[in-house]
């Protein structure tokens, strides 16, 4: 059996555990994969992060086949959820989205990983205490 041959690759913030149909649709459509087992799929493994924004690489093949691949959610996320509506993070939070962001991130160091999420609170008006 020759290997399955990639035809599409779409990457989606989807809400996780809750998937719209008509987003999916949207931007699938036209690929022929089964909707519905996708939604049910993205889904279960997102059940556990209901209330995150949870990012996903969706590999369609020819035989209309999928893949999925979870990301983290987003930095951007990630601080306005640690920040609750104040303006300041501290440096426990930086951290704990730092090690969270880690498998996402270009690096394996955490003082990087920390100095790059520093740069995304400071861009969104977030002050590092």
């Amino acid at each position: 059996m020759p290997p399955k041959k990639q035809s599409h690759q779409v990457t989606m913030a989807l809400p996780a555990g809750e998937a719209p149909v008509a987003d999916l649709g949207k931007m699938l459509g036209m690929t022929g994969v089964n909707l519905v087992a996708l939604k049910k799929e993205y889904d279960s493994l997102t059940a556990a992060q209901r209330g995150e924004i949870v990012p996903a690489v969706i590999t369609i093949y020819d035989d209309r086949s999928f893949q999925l691949q979870l990301k983290t959610p987003p930095t951007s996320f990630l601080i306005k959820q640690a920040v609750n509506g104040s303006k300041t993070l501290t440096r426990d939070q930086l951290r704990a989205i730092a090690q969270r962001k880690l498998p996402d991130l270009n690096t394996v160091d955490i003082d990087a990983a920390m100095r790059t999420v520093e740069g995304t609170a400071r861009s969104m008006g977030v002050r590092v205490s």
